[in-house]
């Protein structure tokens, strides 16, 4: 019987915790403030405590999930409306490095050290500060580098070019289904669909793994199964 509750609590744990979550909206853990980190540790720990069962009622850990869940929704609120609250809870970007100078007292206060900002530097792609401007510690934690004028990659515009827009790849189909609300989006239906997988040799539509729609050429790319393991990587 008791193993039954911890099966049940568990179910319930995951599932508040899986809904909570969500309701506090997706974020990469790099991009957590301090306090969305904080929560979120809290909210774990409740979550497994009402999991094991480690309280005799499991509306109590419950509640405390939805108090942090609803704090943390407010402050993130307060936060996107005042510019002060959002320095307060976020913090702000500090300067590392500009123009040939480095700023010491900012790196202590980043709690960084000159090999690390040399290494992520050169993960950026530069292993000369003289190539760099500016370096910025942001808010989520990590190091945004802005290169010199000269030795920033070229752009089209640099050569007064206007290239045509890219526009982002619909999935129509994926693991051998249409995904048909994709494919309404691109002004396409099924007919043009077969007609492209004819023209590209494919007889049965299972055969694909993955099919997108390139607007820019008007044309579907067909990546086929594979159903062979690669038993060699040519990397190693």
């Amino acid at each position: 019987m008791h193993i039954f509750k911890i099966v049940i609590s568990s179910f319930a744990s995951l599932s508040s915790l899986f809904i909570l979550t969500k309701l506090m909206g997706n974020r990469e853990m790099s991009q957590l403030s301090m306090f969305d980190f904080i929560s979120s540790i809290a909210l774990g720990s409740i979550a497994g405590e009402m999991a094991v069962m480690s309280t005799d009622s499991i509306i109590e850990p419950f509640v405390s999930m939805i108090i942090f869940t609803v704090m943390t929704i407010l402050i993130s609120w307060a936060t996107c409306k005042s510019i002060y609250l959002r320095r307060f809870f976020e913090g702000q970007a500090i300067l590392l490095y500009q123009n040939g100078q480095i700023f010491e007292k900012n790196l202590l206060k980043a709690k960084l050290d000159v090999d690390e900002l040399l290494s992520v530097c050169r993960i950026s792609g530069y292993y000369d500060l003289e190539e760099i401007h500016t370096v910025y510690l942001e808010t989520n934690g990590k190091v945004s580098v802005l290169p010199a004028a000269k030795n920033r990659p070229a752009s089209p515009s640099d050569f007064n070019m206007e290239p045509a827009q890219s526009l982002p790849m619909a999935n129509v189909i994926i693991d051998g289904k249409i995904m048909k609300d994709n494919l309404k989006s691109t002004g396409k239906n099924e007919t043009w669909v077969e007609k492209q997988l004819q023209s590209n040799g494919v007889t049965d539509m299972k055969e694909v793994i993955l099919a997108t729609f390139d607007a820019t050429k008007d044309k579907l790319n067909i990546y086929k199964k594979f159903n062979r393991k690669m038993l060699r990587d040519i990397f190693e």
